[in-house]
């Protein structure tokens, strides 16, 4: 028995031993500075703690839309960065932004009543996030667009609030992206 208790424990040792090993040869191919390849540091800029996120400019006809966006990326910032979003006389940054166009396009309809059965509202924003200490921008972008499925024909009857609601989280998934250093 106690042989059987030697041996496997040398074999947990030595599956260890191995991982321990495995590790530091995946960690010594990773590069200090992330431009190089892959890199130990983390994805977020570490000079900045806070940051202020302005509800967008809507220069379209979708009513409220922008309140979405501001949601959806207050929560993204708050859950997947480090960052903490503050009000903009505490802030070290500022997310701002305008939402330029939105477009419904139908990406199928029923044979049968020629009325749509997926469509997609797509959303294009223009967004700045700036260091307020400097004044200088991190990260500006034009044109960045997200999209978000909903389907209107029956059984599923989803309302376009569906659509918005895809889209808003997705440009906050792809902007808070945006926000990690540059690789």
């Amino acid at each position: 028995m106690s042989g059987r208790t030697h041996a496997s424990r040398a074999g947990r040792l030595r599956g260890a031993g191995m991982a321990i090993a495995a590790g530091v040869v995946a960690l010594a191919g990773c590069a200090s500075n992330p431009t190089e390849g892959y890199s130990t540091e983390p994805p977020f800029p570490a000079n900045v703690q806070t940051v202020s996120v302005s509800i967008f400019e809507n220069k379209t006809y979708v009513r409220d839309i922008q309140f979405d966006i501001a949601d959806a990326l207050i929560k993204k910032i708050e859950s997947t960065t480090p960052y903490k979003v503050t009000g903009a006389g505490f802030a070290d940054t500022s997310m701002t932004g305008r939402i330029t166009n939105v477009t419904l396009r139908q990406l199928s309809k029923s044979t049968a009543t020629g009325l749509a059965e997926e469509d997609v509202l797509v959303v294009t924003v223009d967004f700045e996030w700036r260091d307020l200490r400097t004044g200088q921008p991190i990260v500006e972008r034009r044109g960045f667009t997200a999209d978000g499925l909903f389907v209107p024909s029956r059984p599923s009857s989803e309302p376009i609030d569906l659509g918005r609601f895809a889209a808003a989280q997705a440009l906050a998934t792809d902007i808070v992206g945006e926000m990690r250093s540059t690789w």
